[in-house]
């Protein structure tokens, strides 16, 4: 008998499809803001006309923009935009870019509520062992529009690095989601390919580990098989024709799909958690750890899931093939990194990831168990 609780997240609305700039001007009419202050790209912005025209659409409703938040979004960056939103008096932020400029905002949102001013001081607001501290909610929310697909802002969760520990942080708050997302594939044409199928990866890696997980359940079952068909379909057709807009969109609401689970209290597995480390310690990018460490998690939790990963391989178009080995051949075909030598990690770091990897929220939920860290290493070698 399946148990569990949906809880349903508070975004008001997905728009897909429609160029971002008409569905920005829509969203700040539907919501009443006027001080629109925008967290976006840098290359996005200093490259390319998109921000501007999104700026020219706002007219005297953009009081600023913000386009210097690195990867990983580090601390000293969101202490710096809540510095720049305090001053602009903005009412509503406008994400444009990728996930670290999605959490950001997220991150800025609870600085500003409370009155959060200097990079110790997120001290306050970050979970401490998976629980949040008491906090003021957001009343200066956000829109986002993203860029990749790694699917942050359908979350309620920020991941920020603490630069001094090089650890990520989470921050939680059930009114971080922001309160529209809209998917404007054009828009991603500007991401660099190997960031946006490796982003891209990050959602089947969230659709895997959702279907896998020994907390599934219908409901995010249905999501996720979905999504995942649809960026088994999609991402090789965007790395065959970079201008193919529908494959774009197809990735796009694949990824919407693949958050389906985790948004419905499925907890993700070893692939995710020890994914954090790599990003945190080694700057692995976000995509990059799914690449390289989905299908060895997928090998190694075999033995107590094969039922579900069946389910994988059958969604992705090989029934009755091994889930690993269709992932690897899958990523591999994309011309992502499949080894953890590829991304510059060797043997000599293994014993610290596992340790690091063991305080996730995610490796002690992985569906075969894992007790210590010997185990991680295990499935490290595997990805060696």
């Amino acid at each position: 008998m399946h148990r569990g609780r949906v809880v349903f997240g508070a975004m008001d609305e997905v728009v897909f499809g429609r160029p971002a700039r008409e569905a920005i001007v829509e969203q700040l009419d539907r919501l009443g803001a006027e001080r629109a202050f925008l967290m976006v790209s840098g290359t996005l912005n200093r490259e390319t006309d998109e921000i501007e025209k999104v700026r020219a659409a706002l007219g005297p409703r953009c009081v600023g923009t913000f386009d210097k938040m690195p990867a990983h979004t580090p601390r000293a960056a969101v202490i710096a935009a809540a510095e720049q939103a305090r001053g602009a008096k903005a009412d509503l932020i406008v994400t444009i870019g990728g996930g670290s400029i999605t959490d950001g905002a997220k991150a800025v949102q609870l600085c500003l509520a409370n009155n959060v001013t200097t990079s110790d001081g997120i001290e306050t607001i970050r979970t401490h062992g998976g629980v949040s501290p008491a906090m003021h909610p957001p009343t200066v929310r956000q829109i986002s529009v993203p860029t990749t697909i790694a699917g942050g802002e359908f979350s309620s969760i920020a991941g920020v690095t603490n630069e001094a520990k090089r650890q990520k942080e989470m921050l939680r708050h059930p009114l971080v989601m922001p309160r529209a997302t809209i998917l404007d594939p054009e828009l991603s044409v500007h991401t660099p390919e190997w960031l946006f199928l490796s982003t891209g990866i990050r959602a089947v890696d969230h659709c895997v580990e959702g279907i896998c997980s020994r907390e599934a359940h219908p409901y995010g079952d249905a999501q996720a098989l979905k999504g995942l068909e649809m960026l088994a379909t999609g991402l090789p057709r965007v790395k065959a024709n970079p201008k193919d807009i529908s494959a774009r969109m197809d990735c796009q609401i694949g990824t919407w799909l693949s958050t389906g689970p985790l948004a419905s209290g499925v907890p993700m597995g070893a692939s995710h958690g020890i994914g954090y480390v790599l990003g945190a310690e080694f700057d692995v990018p976000h995509g990059y750890t799914s690449c390289v460490m989905l299908p060895a998690v997928m090998r190694w939790n075999k033995r107590d899931n094969a039922d579900r990963q069946a389910l994988v391989a059958a969604a992705m178009g090989h029934a009755g093939a091994d889930a690993g080995d269709v992932l690897d051949r899958f990523i591999r075909d994309l011309g992502m990194p499949r080894s953890l030598q590829e991304v510059r990690v060797g043997p000599e770091h293994f014993d610290r990831i596992a340790t690091q990897a063991m305080r996730t929220p995610w490796v002690p939920r992985n569906p075969r168990k894992i007790d210590d860290p010997s185990q991680v290493r295990e499935i490290l070698e595997m990805a060696a």
